[in-house]
This record gives structure tokens, C-alpha cells and sequence, in this order.
């Protein structure tokens, strides 16, 4: 059988349908919130980051991953010290595999949320000893993620690839064209007559920013021929992962669409499943009380009016709102 919507739920419900106490996940990218998920299952899981081989990997993300290996008990998370762009999902019991999934989805957010840009398909038991050599031949070329500067072969430091510095982002601002908190949009979009739900936030695209930054914020998907033949046209929210300069993450949105070059951007970023998670969170930082209209002079007796954000790996963001 062949997927290629719901991925992510298939993943972390196939274990209530095949007997198995392990899933090994061998991932191009990985994105920290699904790695986050597998400390609810009843199985003992590896991740591994099948890319770090070809350009290491950018150190927010690094530092997120680490942080889930230490703190998740039935999870550990490997490098690749090898290139390896395959996914693959295996689940074992007693050591033995019973099930697997191969195709193009990352174990991230984005990878597994996105309506039919990804694959996954089931495989077939005569496959399942080439595979498990497959597996063992990449485990015997990767290196636990709390270990990279601590490799050694017979003595020697084996050559790495680095944990890479991001150094471009964008600034992006919080306040509107007239240099103040909006009334009734952005950090205080829940006082829209629209959206009516507490807290309700987001942070502005503007145009500038993809002029600037043109590989930051992808273009928008139409895929409604995809869904209903004949239906009415619309463009996919791509669901993004947020880590925040404090080490929460969170799921965000890129939704709302203008247009530049004759190309359809996303206009917003909010946060998933519910938007008010993005304003509570703002507004923790602020140390103001949920529900309170935010103003310019909030942000300025906080330090600063603005977020810097960069691309981490495909579908995944920093958001820099340190002082």
C-alpha cells in the first residue's frame, strides 16, 4: 500500500497494529516536535540524521536534538557520518523486523504534514533482510548526537563534518507600516473581529523580507486539482517547526498569500495547532497577562521590536527574540 497524506499519523499509530517494542527511523532531515512525539509510544526508538554526513548540521537544531536525548528516556538520535537521503521507518519486535515504510518523507513536521508531496509505501517481507543490512551498514557509520567531538577510530579523531553557525537571517519586525504595535493584527490579532479566540497572534511577512530572503519562506502550493477535481482553488498552509532562542518549539503556520513577481508567498506566520500559542508565548516573554493588547512601549521596555529568523533545515526556524 502506498500514502501520501496523513503521514504522520500513520507513523506514530502503526505500532497499535503491528506487534512490535522498537521503530528505527532513518531520516534525510529530522525536525525536533516528531522527535518530540516518540516519548508517547511504547517503544524504544532510533533516530537517525542521515544528512549530517554531506553538511553537518545548523547548531539551534543541534542543540534541540540533544536536548531531546537527553531528556526522552526510550529515544536516542545518531548522526550520519555518512550521507544517506533515504527514509525509511522500520518497526521490530524481539530484534526481528515485522513492518517497514520507505519513500521521500522526513521525519519532521513539514516532511509528514504536506498533502500529497510525499510518499510513503510499504514493503514486503522478502525485503526486510536487505534492509536490515541496509540499517546495520549505516548504525556502523553513525555516531550518537551528544558524541560528535568525541569520535575516535583506533586513537584517531575521525574527520567530522561541523556544527554550522547560521549567520544569515532576516529581521523581521513587529511593528506595522506606521512604526507601533497594529490595533487589531499581528501580536494583537485577537482583537480582530474575525478571530475571536484569546491570544490569537502572528508575525508579519513582509514583502521586503522576500525580496531579501527569497529561499526563506517558500512559495505557496496549489494543489486543489489534487484534492476534488474541479474544486474551488486554493494553496496549501505548509506547518513549519519553530525552536525560539529559549529552546521551546512549537508548530507554526505559513498561511495568508500575496503575490511578488507573479509568484504566491505566504503573508503570515502563526502558530499550530491553535493560533493563540504563538501570543501566549509573546506575551510570556513580555511578562505581560494573557489577553493584554500589546504596545510599541511593551516591546521597547522588553529590549528590542523585532525577531530574527533563520532556516535551520528545510521546514524548520529559528526565531532569535533574545535581549
Amino acid at each position: 500500500m502506498l500514502f501520501n497524506t496523513n503521514l504522520e499519523e500513520i507513523i506514530f499509530h502503526r505500532h497499535e497494529t503491528v506487534l512490535s517494542n522498537e521503530l528505527i527511523v532513518l531520516s534525510g532531515y529530522l525536525g525536533p516536535n516528531p522527535i518530540a512525539r516518540l516519548e508517547n509510544l511504547p517503544l524504544n526508538s532510533t533516530v537517525i540524521y542521515g544528512m549530517y554526513g554531506d553538511r553537518g548540521i545548523q547548531e539551534r537544531l543541534h542543540q534541540a536534538l540533544i536536548y531531546h536525548q537527553i531528556n526522552i528516556p526510550n529515544v536516542n538520535i545518531y548522526y550520519s557520518t555518512v550521507p544517506i537521503h533515504s527514509k525509511c521507518y522500520i518497526w521490530k519486535n524481539q530484534n526481528q523486523i515485522q513492518h517497514a515504510l520507505i519513500g521521500s518523507a522526513n521525519f519532521s513536521t513539514n516532511g509528514l504534514t504536506t498533502p500529497y508531496r510525499e510518499i510513503l509505501a510499504e514493503t514486503t517481507h522478502d525485503t526486510f533482510q536487505p534492509l536490515q543490512e541496509y540499517i546495520d551498514r549505516v548504525m556502523n557509520n553513525s555516531i550518537l548526537c551528544t558524541e560528535i567531538e568525541n569520535v575516535q577510530n583506533n586513537g584517531n579523531t575521525l574527520i567530522t563534518p561541523t556544527i554550522q553557525i547560521s549567520t544569515q537571517f532576516c529581521r523581521m519586525s513587529l511593528l506595522d507600516r506606521n512604526n507601533n504595535v497594529a490595533e487589531k493584527s499581528g501580536l494583537n490579532w485577537m482583537f480582530s473581529r474575525g478571530h475571536v479566540a484569546k491570544n490569537d497572534a502572528y508575525i508579519a511577512i513582509k514583502k521586503e523580507y522576500i525580496r531579501s530572503y527569497p529561499t526563506l519562506f517558500p512559495p505557496k502550493q496549489d494543489f486543489s486539482t489534487m484534492v476534488v477535481k474541479g474544486g474551488r482553488p486554493h494553496r496549501h498552509n505548509d506547518i513549519i517547526e519553530i525552536i525560539w532562542d529559549d529552546g521551546t518549539t512549537m508548530d507554526g503556520l505559513l498561511e495568508g498569500s500575496q503575490k511578488e513577481n507573479g509568484i504566491i508567498y505566504p503573508k503570515q506566520i502563526s502558530s499550530a495547532p491553535k493560533k493563540s500559542l504563538m501570543g501566549e508565548y509573546i506575551r510570556y516573554r513580555l511578562n505581560l497577562p494573557l489577553g493584554t493588547k500589546i504596545t510599541k512601549k511593551d516591546l521597547e521596555n522588553y529590549g528590542r521590536t523585532t525577531i530574527d529568523v533563520s532556516l535551520q533545515d528545510e521546514g524548520i526556524y529559528y526565531f532569535d527574540f533574545s535581549v
